[in-house]
């Protein structure tokens, strides 16, 4: 199902532009949004409380356009859109046009305008830790994660204990996974949950050696992503028990992109496999 909210030639006097004489005089925008959200609840219920009130939203538009200063439409558009889904949770994605009519070309021309779409994304993240007190480190870096306004935690697993992964001497680590809807583009979740790691003082010293934090994006929703320094899903999910186990808590059913298998057939097959080492927490 995808309703929407459709807002069109919204327009809006600001002062967004690269020249200085854009940033002093200003000058008009128009902007087109379409916000996608379900609407069935409303339509039941004829109640404004349970949808978003596209009135607001206008205001809402005009005073960011007004208040703030961009050199680039891209930069409008990209922000204003991730402030409206934070603003109007209920709103899945946004499809957002901004316009510049009076745009300084000299040549004869009708318009200029940056469209773009963002969304939440649903992730799924790995949680591991073996010095230092782990169970509060973990549980600091998801709060501190559902505070931040792109971000919103949606469940967790239990924690849970496992043996060291990697051949690497060392104590043993607590595991977790949780599940969160984000703004961030994978490039930027990667570096915010990095941001996480370094604040609980984090070294990658060793490979699979002891850490105060580790936090592995799992899945992005369904993306397929092969980059140097990121790749989701993560590519040795379909070994870690330790993974797989917390997964299957927050999300039995999840299909992998690539191979096609949910998580509690990926943690059946691995248990033919491999002796689980991993232990529940004890209350």
């Amino acid at each position: 199902m995808k309703d929407e909210i459709i807002i069109s030639g919204l327009k809006i006097f600001a002062w967004h532009g690269v020249y200085e004489e854009e940033k002093e005089k200003g000058q008009n925008f128009i902007v087109n949004a379409k916000l996608s959200l379900d609407t069935s609840l409303a339509g039941e219920s004829d109640s404004l409380e349970d949808s978003v009130d596209y009135g607001k939203v206008c205001l809402f538009i005009n005073d960011f356009m007004r208040i703030n200063r961009f050199n680039l439409l891209e930069a409008v558009a990209n922000q204003m859109a991730r402030k409206i889904m934070v603003r109007f949770p209920m709103t899945q994605s946004v499809e957002l046009e901004v316009m510049k009519p009076e745009a300084p070309i000299p040549l004869p021309f009708e318009n200029v305008s940056v469209k773009i779409t963002r969304s939440w994304h649903r992730t799924y993240i790995a949680t591991g830790s073996n010095m230092g007190d782990s169970e509060d480190l973990i549980e600091n870096a998801i709060a501190n994660l559902d505070s931040d306004e792109n971000c919103r935690v949606i469940r967790k697993s239990k924690m849970y204990r496992s043996k060291p992964y990697g051949g690497v001497e060392q104590d043993d680590f607590y595991n977790s996974v949780f599940c969160m809807d984000t703004l961030y583009s994978p490039i930027e979740l990667l570096t915010r949950l990095q941001e996480e790691e370094k604040e609980a003082n984090r070294e990658r010293l060793v490979k699979w050696g002891p850490r105060t934090l580790d936090l592995d994006i799992i899945y992005y929703d369904d993306e397929i992503i092969e980059r140097e320094h990121l790749r989701i899903p993560h590519v040795d999910m379909t070994n870690r028990d330790f993974v797989l186990l917390p997964l299957s808590e927050v999300a039995p059913y999840k299909r992998h992109p690539i191979l096609g298998m949910t998580t509690i057939e990926m943690l059946g097959r691995l248990k033919e496999s491999y002796v689980l080492t991993m232990k529940e927490e004890e209350e």
